[in-house]
Order: structure tokens, then C-alpha cells, then sequence
């Protein structure tokens, strides 16, 4: 297994090493480092040699081709000579991990350019610089913080039609769903880098509907984290016990504790996949907090989530505004939206999250866009959002139903609106009959749902222990 290098060991020295002996890594690191950014002169000297022979020759150098290039400088005395070549023997060949490389190193010529910006900029406010002015400060320091080995510029339409065709065909890694209509509305799952809201009021489902989604994706063999601000992480493990184990809610602690640990194990047999249920006190926990427990997690139980529950947005803080500070909520609650977006394309998975309709949309048969509380400008950083609405004739059902607001995945004029069942006792969602579908009309206008017509014929069995 590839490591990282010991910590005794300098960057610049796993920098060099592996643009000796890691000829893929040299390819895409060297047009970004330059020779100042080595401190060390015979560091310098070293990466000077190794590149130029990559350029001259378009191959990596081998340590007696370095050896022999060093004692041909002309610049350097025999001290010089020496130094640089008792550098040279402490390189060898360590493979290490390729992206904590790359990372390691894009972080290091950017600390290095910033502290090169910021002395040069002293230098030119002491005058020390005859050929620059102060007015060039902001730009040094701008281009420095702008070092990046991301060098893509953009697809050129016409003549990147191989790779745009490529894209077309290319089977995406997605999180199916176990329900017919939601993997239909998304073409078959949630990808990855995107952010995904349930819009719904108080006691409609928005929990049990990421308890349902987080106990399916589990038993798809993933891994899921639930990081919960509004339930103690015992109480999302309870109604996720229902919904795994086939059992009312109610009923769990009349359950022997032989047959819960043998439920469980079950369980435990059926699924690859773990389950980390994470509690933040309300409003006390952003971004930057999710970004620090994914490293510990990594860390400490070498779990990577393929997939995130936020539970619930409107209750998280935000990494930009201090709560309660002179922020709007429309900005406040836009930034916490983007900055869990950005998490998602960072974290490379799929975040679901939910908000809470206004007071007119709680109590309303019919909810649209302008019932999200708080912040119009959710529904704009959000890929796909939904309502959830639940009536009195719906719940004699035992349905809930689900409206399209937005769909970055698919059309979202196609089942605008669909029901699903809702069985509440085992915290569980599940398909109904195409009868219960057929008298909603997914026009999208705000035309009444046919409740008397539509019966629920298909029940949950759930899963056999």
C-alpha cells in the first residue's frame, strides 16, 4: 500500500524524488514549480538538472545522469558540488499516494509564491525595486494566489467533439433510489458533486424521507453519513432500527435483545456498506465543521461516505455570516446552501438535505417554490428539489405526495407530481400501484389531485430476516 512519506522527510525532498522516479507525476507538476521556490540552493540546483533533462530529452533522469550534470555546472565550486550531490543520494525510490502528492505539492508552490509575492511586495514598498512601483503589489499578490495545477481553460466546442460524444455514453456513478418515481425524475439516481432539498412542513416527512433514502443506500452496499442537527443520533438510529429492522417504531424496546442483535447482524451480513450518524447542537455546525469530521472519519475508521444527509438546512450555520449577525436570511440561507454544494463537489458524492416551507405552505394542498421559507435563493444553488405534501384525504391513504419545484437531471415537467406510500410506524416509503397514479395530473398547474379515485394497492413486505 503507497503511504505517505514519513514526516522526518521534507516536502522538497518528496518533491524531487518522485520527479526522479515518478515520471507521470514529473509530467504534470513541472510546468507549475519554479526554481525559487526552492530555498535550499542545492535543492534548487537539483530541480534546475531534472527538469531540464525531462524538457531536453522527454524522459525522466536517472541519478548517475543527475550526478554527472551536477559536477558539469560551471556555476558551482567543489563545496557547492559536494553539498548538492549528498542531496541527490538521499532520493530514492518510495512510491506514495498520487492525489496526496499532487495536493501536497499544489499547496506547497502556492505557500511558497505567497511568500515570495509578499517579500517582493515589502521590497517595492521600501523602494528597493527601481523597475516597480507600488501600484504592481496588487497584481504580484493576486498572481500568487492564483497558483494552481488546475489548467483546463475550458471545452472548445468544436474541436473537443470526441470527448463531448465520450460524455454522452459514459455510464454516470449515481445513488439509485428503491423508489420507482424518484429514480425515474432522476435518471436513475443522485449523482455525485450535486445538492438535493426536500421541501416539506413540520411532521410532513423530510426525516423520514432521508431515514428511508440513508437505510436503502445502506443496504446498496454504500456508505452513508447522517449528520443530524435537529434529533439526537440516537433518535435518527431509532427510526432508521424501524425502517431496517420491519418493526413500528413503538414497538422496538418490547424487542428481546437476542432477536434485535440477531436483526442486526442480518443486516450487517446483507450490506458492505457503514452507517455514521453524526449530532451537531442546532445552528452550531457548517461547512468547514462537515469538511474536518469527513478527515477524522478517513482518519480514525478509514470511512469515506458515498453519500450525505443533512438533516436539516435551515438549521445549519454558515461558514461566511455569524447567526443572528446583520445578515438578511435570504443571504444567510443562500450561503449555507452553496457552501454545502461546494462540499458536495469537494467530498465528490451526493448531499440531501431538506428546508421547511412557510407557514402559508405548510398548511397549503399545493406547494410551489415560493413556500420555502427563508430564502428564495435556495432553490437556485440547489440540482433537484422536491415537496413533500401531506393532506388529511392523503394520509386516510397512507400517501404522501411528492411535486417537482426543480430538476437539473431530467424534465421536470414528467411526473411533475406522483404519490408514494408512506408507512410512518416503520419510518418507510414505498411504491404504490400505477392506480394510485393515474388521476395525478403532472401538468404542473394547480389542478386538483383526484384523492377518492386513487387507492393504495401495494404493500411494504419489507425485508425477511
Amino acid at each position: 500500500m503507497r503511504k505517505k512519506p514519513s514526516h522526518m522527510e521534507k516536502i522538497e525532498t518528496t518533491i524531487l524524488r518522485n520527479l526522479v522516479f515518478n515520471e507521470d507525476y514529473s509530467r504534470k507538476v513541472i510546468p507549475f514549480i519554479e526554481p525559487d521556490y526552492f530555498e535550499d540552493r542545492s535543492e534548487k540546483v537539483l530541480f534546475e538538472e531534472i527538469t531540464k533533462f525531462i524538457v531536453t530529452y522527454g524522459a525522466s533522469i536517472s541519478l548517475e545522469a543527475l550526478n554527472i550534470e551536477i559536477e558539469n555546472r560551471s556555476d558551482l565550486n567543489e563545496n557547492e558540488i559536494r553539498e548538492t550531490r549528498s542531496v541527490s543520494k538521499v532520493l530514492h525510490d518510495s512510491p506514495v499516494e498520487s492525489q496526496w502528492l499532487l495536493d501536497t505539492t499544489e499547496k506547497w508552490c502556492r505557500d511558497r509564491a505567497i511568500y515570495l509575492a509578499l517579500m517582493e511586495a515589502i521590497g517595492i514598498a521600501d523602494g528597493q525595486d527601481e523597475k516597480k512601483n507600488r501600484d504592481a503589489i496588487p497584481s504580484i499578490l493576486s498572481d500568487a494566489l492564483a497558483v494552481s495545477f488546475d489548467s483546463h481553460i475550458g471545452h472548445d466546442y468544436l474541436s473537443d467533439y470526441e470527448e463531448r460524444y465520450e460524455s454522452y455514453h459514459r455510464k454516470e456513478d449515481k445513488i439509485p433510489f428503491d423508489l420507482e418515481h424518484f429514480d425515474k425524475i432522476t435518471k436513475g439516481g443522485l449523482p455525485n458533486k450535486t445538492l438535493n432539498i426536500a421541501l416539506a412542513g413540520t411532521g410532513v416527512g423530510k426525516s423520514l424521507f432521508m431515514c428511508h433514502h440513508a437505510s436503502s443506500v445502506l443496504l446498496q452496499g454504500k456508505n452513508v453519513l447522517y449528520i443530524t442537527m435537529e434529533m439526537a443520533e440516537e433518535k435518527i438510529a431509532e427510526r432508521i432500527d424501524a425502517n431496517l429492522l420491519n418493526v413500528p417504531i413503538q414497538q422496538l424496546t418490547d424487542l428481546p435483545k437476542p432477536m434485535f442483535e440477531t436483526k442486526v447482524t442480518n443486516i450487517s451480513k446483507k450490506t458492505q456498506g457503514q452507517l455514521i450518524i453524526k449530532e451537531y447542537p442546532t445552528a452550531s455546525a457548517h461547512s468547514g465543521h462537515f469538511k474536518s469530521l469527513l478527515q477524522e472519519l478517513a482518519l480514525k475508521k478509514s470511512f469515506k461516505p458515498d453519500i450525505i444527509f443533512i438533516d436539516y438546512l435551515n438549521i445549519c450555520a454558515s461558514s461566511r455570516y455569524r447567526q443572528n449577525g446583520n445578515v438578511n436570511s435570504y443571504s444567510f440561507v443562500k450561503a449555507i446552501a452553496e457552501e454545502l454544494r461546494g462540499l458536495a463537489v469537494e467530498a465528490n458524492v451526493p448531499i440531501v438535505s431538506a428546508t421547511q416551507t412557510t407557514r402559508s405552505g405548510f398548511a397549503s394542498s399545493d406547494v410551489d417554490l415560493t413556500d420555502t421559507s427563508e430564502s428564495f435563493g435556495l432553490p437556485a444553488t440547489a440540482d433537484l428539489m422536491f415537496a413533500l405534501i401531506s393532506t388529511e384525504e392523503l394520509e386516510g391513504l397512507n400517501q404522501i405526495m411528492v411535486k417537482q419545484l426543480k430538476n437539473r437531471y431530467n424534465d421536470p415537467t414528467i411526473s411533475k407530481r406522483f404519490v408514494v406510500g408512506i408507512d410512518r410506524a416503520k419510518m418507510r416509503l414505498y411504491d404504490c400501484e400505477q392506480t394510485a397514479q393515474d388521476n395525478i395530473l403532472d401538468s404542473g398547474k394547480d389542478e386538483e389531485y383526484n384523492y377518492e379515485e386513487s387507492k393504495p394497492k401495494k404493500t411494504f413486505e419489507g425485508f425477511n430476516f
